[in-house]
C-alpha cells in the first residue's frame, strides 16, 4: 500500500532559505528523510501567505526524496486561532479528500501548524472523518547533524484498546461506590441515582439538591460529593456544613454572611461567615427550608451573583462555592405557603435528587450492617461480629415490616453500634439482639397518653368526629409524618384508586381530605 502524509506547512520550524536550511531540522522534510518511512505522497497545507515557503519544501523534498509526490492545498481560516474556523477548513477538506483505503494508508502528521490546528486534526482523526493515524515527529539531538531525527505513529482507534475501555468503566464504577460510601447497595433505584450524581457532580457547578427524610445520609451524601470533586481537582476549598434548622434571627445571618464589629449587641469583633469560609469549596445546607426569608434573599445574591454584604457593613465580600442544599420538607409547598422564595426554588432545583427511607430500601439492610461494623472497628480498634443465629434474628426483624425505622439509616447505625459496644468477647449474641429489638419497639410505639389527632385537634373538634373517622384520619396522619412530601404520602394512600383515575394529582387529593378536618400539610409536619 502507498504511504500518504496529510499535515500543515511549519511556517516557523520549515522556515529557512539558503544552504543553511539543511543544518537546521524542518518536519516536515524530515519525514521523507526515513529509511523505514517511505512516503508515496505528501499533501500540504498552507496558507496563502505562505506559498512560497510551499514551493521551497516541494522542491526540498523533491530533492532528498524523488519517489515523494507533495500536492500543496491552501488552507487559509480568517482567524487561525478559532477553533469553529479551522475545524470548518479541515471537516471540508476530510470531506472532500478522495480517500483510497484499499490502496493507501494515511498519516496525519501533528507536529506543525498552530495548537489550534493540531487539535482539531487530532478531533477529526479520532472521529474518523480522516481515516488515518497520527505522525509525532521529533528533532534530533544534536542540530546540524543531519539525523532526521525519530517519529512515532499514534493509531487513535479506541475499540482496539479494551484495556483503556475497562480502565474508565472501572473508574467509573468506583467514583459510584465511592459516593456510597462503599456500600454494596442492592436497589435499583438508588444504585441509578447515585450513578446520576455522579455524572452530575464531575461535570457541574451548579447547586444541587437533596431531598429525602431525617436520617436518610444527606449529610453523608453531600460530603462524599465533595470529596470527590476534590479527588478530581475540581474544587480547592473547604467543605462547609450548616444545619438550617438551628439558626434563627441575627445569629443566622451572622453566621452565614458574617457582620461587622458594632453590627448589633454582642458583635465584638469582625466575623467572616461560613459563606467566606467556603470560598473555592462547598457549602452543604441542611434543612434549607427553616431558612428565613431574609436569610433566603441574601442567600439568592450570594448565589447568583457571587458576591453579599455582611451584617452591618456596606461593603460586598465575595465567596465562590458551590451549593448543596438538602431538605425533608416539600418546597413547593412553602412555596405557596409564602415560606419560601420561588426564585429561590427556581434557582436550587436545577439537579434535585430523592433519598429514599430505609424503610423503602429494606433490601440494603443487611450490607449497611456491615459497614456499621467495619467503621465500628476502625473506630474502636476492635472487631465485632454476629453470632449465626442472632444475626438472622436481626435481619429477620430489621427487614420486617414490624421494623419502622422512623430515624433511616441514623437509626440502623445507632442500633448497631449498642450491640457492638455490648457484645461480649467481640460477638454479638441473640441475648444483646432481643433486647435491642425490644428498645427500638418501644422507641417506635405510640405514646398512650396522647394520639395523633389529640395532639393536633383541640377535644370539643375530636368530640364532633365519627369514631370510624378518626381512626381513619389517625392512620393518614401518620402516614403524613412518615413521608417527605405531600405527593408522596398521596401515592402510598391512594396506591390502589390512582390508577383506575384518568387525571391523577395525589396532593390535591389529599389535601382536600385533610381540609375536611380544618388540617393541612404544614401541622402535620411540625
Amino acid at each position: 500500500m502507498k504511504t500518504v502524509v496529510i499535515g500543515f506547512l511549519g511556517s516557523i520550524l520549515d522556515s529557512g532559505g539558503g544552504p543553511g536550511r539543511w543544518e537546521k531540522w524542518r518536519p516536515s522534510v524530515s519525514i521523507c528523510q526515513h529509511d523505514d518511512l517511505v512516503i508515496d505522497r505528501f499533501e500540504m497545507l498552507h496558507s496563502r501567505g505562505h506559498i512560497r515557503l510551499a514551493e521551497q519544501l516541494r522542491t526540498d523534498i523533491a530533492s532528498v526524496s524523488p519517489e515523494t509526490k507533495v500536492n500543496l492545498h491552501v488552507c487559509d481560516p480568517a482567524n487561525p486561532w478559532d477553533f469553529q474556523e479551522v475545524y470548518g477548513c479541515l471537516h471540508e477538506f476530510a470531506r472532500q479528500y478522495p480517500f483510497d483505503l484499499e490502496r493507501e494508508r494515511y498519516l496525519i502528521h501533528i507536529t506543525t501548524g498552530t495548537h489550534v490546528a493540531q487539535i482539531c486534526m487530532f478531533l477529526l482523526t479520532e472521529a474518523r472523518y480522516f481515516p488515518a493515524v497520527l505522525l509525532q515527529t521529533s528533532p534530533p539531538r544534536k542540530q546540524g547533524s543531519g539525523d532526521a531525527g525519530a517519529y512515532s505513529l499514534i493509531d487513535l482507534d479506541l475499540s482496539r484498546y479494551n484495556q483503556i475501555g475497562a480502565r474508565f468503566a472501572r473508574e467509573k464504577q468506583e467514583s459510584t461506590e465511592f459516593l456510597k460510601s462503599g456500600i454494596k447497595t442492592r436497589n435499583a433505584a438508588f444504585n441509578q441515582m447515585i450513578a446520576r450524581i455522579e455524572r452530575v457532580a464531575v461535570r457541574s457547578k451548579a447547586p444541587l439538591m437533596l431531598n429525602g427524610p431525617t436520617g436518610a445520609g444527606k449529610s453523608t451524601l453531600a460530603r462524599r460529593i465533595y470529596e470527590l470533586k476534590k479527588s478530581r481537582h475540581q474544587i480547592q476549598g473547604e467543605f462547609v456544613e450548616v444545619n438550617c434548622a438551628t439558626l434563627r434571627g441575627d445569629a443566622a445571618l451572622s453566621t452565614l454572611f458574617g457582620h461587622v464589629k458594632g453590627a448589633f449587641t454582642g458583635a465584638l469583633s469582625d466575623r467572616a461567615g461560613l459563606l467566606r469560609k467556603a470560598h473555592g469549596g462547598v457549602v452543604f445546607l441542611d434543612e434549607i427550608g427553616e431558612l428565613g426569608i431574609d436569610e433566603q434573599t441574601m442567600l439568592l445574591k450570594a448565589i447568583e451573583e457571587k458576591r453579599f454584604s455582611p451584617m452591618g457593613s456596606d461593603k460586598e465580600v465575595e465567596s465562590d462555592f458551590q451549593l448543596i442544599a438538602g431538605t425533608n420538607r416539600d418546597l413547593r409547598l412553602a412555596v405557596a405557603e409564602g415560606k419560601f422564595r420561588d426564585d429561590l426554588l427556581a434557582r436550587i432545583n436545577l439537579w434535585v435528587f430523592e433519598l429514599p427511607a430505609l424503610r423503602d430500601r429494606r433490601e440494603d439492610v443487611e450490607p449497611n450492617i456491615d459497614y456499621e461494623l467495619d467503621r465500628f472497628a476502625r473506630d474502636n480498634d476492635v472487631t465485632v461480629r454476629f453470632n449465626a443465629e442472632a444475626r438472622k434474628e436481626y435481619q429477620r426483624f430489621a427487614t420486617s415490616p414490624a421494623a419502622v425505622w422512623s430515624g433511616n439509616f441514623r437509626e440502623l447505625s445507632a442500633s448497631i453500634m449498642r450491640m457492638a459496644t455490648l457484645a461480649e468477647g467481640g460477638r454479638i449474641t441473640t441475648d444483646v439482639v432481643e433486647d435491642e429489638i425490644e428498645r427500638l419497639q418501644s422507641t417506635w410505639r405510640p405514646k398512650p397518653s396522647q394520639s395523633n389527632l389529640e395532639s393536633l385537634l383541640p377535644a370539643k373538634a375530636l368530640a364532633e368526629i365519627d369514631l370510624f373517622d378518626r381512626l381513619q384520619l389517625d392512620v393518614v396522619i401518620e402516614m403524613c409524618r412518615s413521608c417527605a412530601t405531600m405527593a408522596e404520602a398521596g401515592r402510598k394512600l391512594f396506591a390502589a384508586s390512582r390508577t383506575r383515575r384518568r387525571a391523577v394529582n395525589d396532593s390535591d387529593r389529599l389535601k382536600k381530605y385533610l381540609a375536611r378536618f380544618n388540617l393541612d400539610w404544614a401541622a402535620l409536619k411540625h
